[in-house]
């Protein structure tokens, strides 16, 4: 860090994601000169707790940036379509967690441990995108073995936690659960369908190619972070009735010829993963064991015997941590040490 100290606002703070900003950004590097807080109206006047003390939450406002270097924002796509241009003229540099940049072509998306370099097109517009959550515990996983082998194609079906929803998801998880296990009646709000004890494979709204947004964006997203529009991807995406933490199923048919045990070998060295990878002995990654955690959690790593080069994994992360989070806090540390 080149000792300048930072002013950081966090703008839908109350949030899930964004509460876990804040506990993100008590435990990040960055020097700050001050913190401040900002939600909707509904929301201002609330205090949060930041390293002992407690600070009062602030109506985001057009004015709500000025004197601020950084603002992570997770308040929703049209709350950052709005007033992320107005911070980044008030000469701040937003950190985005919204899907309403990412696919911008002035504007980084950035994951720390694959594209690190990218942060430095800041200065375009002033703002760096936040990937979708599932692209990015994928993207930390299998990049090793991109830059080692190159990727031809890759398929993904994720098994997604409802938090990635939002409270209300979490809450009727819990409702329907309870409900249903003392033989009550219970409602269904949040989803399409019940969430308890079922499966959806339905995340955001279709498209008319038969996709959902969801898994549009780990196709797009994907491709933008490697910049390279030649790898195949294609993804189904499963709501499931877990709380935390995001699995997915992978496999990627690599250029050049690489072994399990080589692939092993390969991420045991790489910042930000863990393999956990003991089939014999019942370990492998498992979802409760990513909740509260920042690394990603891979195993079940063997050979696709049905192509050439093909490797199977199962990915693992907390989804509110290093799905948006952490990724976004990680993202304002390198700003700080490097570009601002």
């Amino acid at each position: 860090m080149s000792g300048k100290k930072f002013n950081v606002a966090v703008a839908g703070a109350t949030g899930a994601v964004g509460n876990q900003m804040i506990t993100c950004l008590e435990e990040s590097n960055i020097p700050l000169s001050s913190v401040k807080f900002l939600a909707s109206h509904r929301s201002a006047g609330r205090k949060l707790r930041f390293r002992g003390d407690l600070i009062d939450v602030e109506e985001l406002t057009e004015s709500s940036f000025k004197g601020v270097d950084i603002a992570l924002f997770s308040a929703g796509g049209g709350t950052s379509k709005k007033f992320a241009p107005i911070a980044a003229k008030d000469g701040c540099v937003v950190v985005d967690n919204s899907s309403a940049w990412r696919m911008d072509p002035d504007v980084p998306l950035v994951v720390p441990e694959v594209n690190p370099h990218a942060v430095a097109d800041y200065t375009n517009k002033g703002i760096i995108a936040n990937p979708n959550c599932s692209t990015i515990q994928m993207v930390v996983a299998i990049n090793p073995i991109y830059r080692k082998c190159g990727i031809k194609r890759i398929v993904v079906s994720t098994y997604q936690a409802v938090s990635g929803t939002g409270k209300k998801a979490i809450d009727e998880l819990f409702d329907q659960t309870r409900s249903m296990i003392n033989f009550l009646d219970y409602e269904i709000n949040v989803y399409p369908h019940r969430i308890a004890f079922n499966c959806l494979p339905h995340i955001d709204v279709f498209l008319e190619n038969g996709y959902t947004k969801e898994e549009m964006k780990m196709v797009n997203e994907t491709r933008k972070i490697f910049e390279d529009d030649s790898i195949g991807v294609t993804a189904t995406t499963v709501r499931v009735p877990v709380f935390y933490s995001h699995s997915e199923s992978v496999n990627i048919e690599t250029k050049k010829h690489i072994s399990a045990d080589e692939v092993k070998s390969l991420l045991e060295n790489e910042p930000g993963i863990k393999v956990v990878d003991d089939p014999a002995n019942n370990i492998y990654p498992l979802a409760i064991d990513a909740a509260g955690q920042d690394l990603t959690l891979v195993g079940r790593i063997r050979n696709d015997e049905s192509i050439q080069n093909g490797i199977n994994m199962w990915i693992v992360a907390d989804n509110i941590r290093k799905g948006a989070a952490t990724n976004t806090v990680q993202i304002a540390e390198i700003l700080a040490d490097k570009y601002l």
